[in-house]
C-alpha cells in the first residue's frame, strides 16, 4: 500500500496592514490566484486528497478555501495550530496522525521548505524546491500503510509546481 502527500506552502500574502498580528494576514490579489490555480492543476492531474490538514493561520486557511473551490468532493478541513510556522519535526508528527489516503497538508515556510526537504528520499529536479516559494506544491508518495510509518528520506517526490508555473 501507498499513502499520498500534497504539500503545499500557503499563497502569497498582504503586508499592506504593517498594524496586523502575522496569524492574521489575508492573501493578497495575487495569493488568491495562485490558490485557485494550485486547485486548478491538483485536479486536472488527479491529486485528489481525502483528508486536509491546514494550519490555523488566515492565510493558509484561505489558500485552502481556493484550492478547495477547484477539487471535486473536497474534505472539510482540520485546522492545526500546530501547523502555525511548525517546524519540521512538529510537521512530522502532525502527519503521523493522519488517516487519509491522500493527505494534503498546508503550512508556512521555513518549516514546510525543511520539512519537504526531509521528507524525499532524493529531491524533485527543480530550481525551487530548496526555497520552497509561496505556493509550491510537493506532491509525493510514501510506500506505507499508516502514516504512523511515516519516516525521513521514505517519500519518492512524483510532482512538484510553484504558482509562476501556471500563470496566465
Amino acid at each position: 500500500m501507498t499513502k499520498r502527500l500534497i504539500l503545499i506552502r500557503h499563497a502569497k500574502s498582504s503586508w499592506d496592514d504593517a498594524e496586523m498580528p502575522d496569524h492574521d494576514r489575508p492573501l493578497n490579489p495575487r495569493g488568491r490566484g495562485a490558490a485557485s490555480e494550485i486547485g486548478a492543476w491538483l485536479a486536472s492531474r488527479g491529486y485528489l486528497p481525502d483528508e486536509a490538514i491546514v494550519s490555523d493561520a488566515r492565510r493558509t486557511v484561505e489558500t485552502w478555501e481556493r484550492i478547495a473551490e477547484a477539487l471535486p468532493g473536497a474534505p472539510e478541513p482540520r485546522q492545526e495550530r500546530k501547523l502555525y510556522q511548525a517546524a519540521a519535526d512538529t510537521m512530522l508528527a502532525v502527519l503521523r496522525h493522519a488517516t487519509g489516503d491522500c493527505v494534503l497538508m498546508l503550512g508556512h515556510n521555513p518549516g514546510i521548505a525543511e520539512f519537504a526537504q526531509r521528507l524525499v528520499a532524493r529531491p524533485p529536479l527543480h530550481s525551487e524546491f530548496q526555497r520552497y516559494p509561496t505556493g509550491a506544491t510537493l506532491v509525493a508518495e510514501f510506500p506505507i500503510d499508516d502514516w504512523s510509518e511515516a519516516a525521513w528520506s521514505s517519500a519518492a517526490p512524483d510532482d512538484f509546481i510553484i504558482p509562476r508555473e501556471l500563470d496566465g
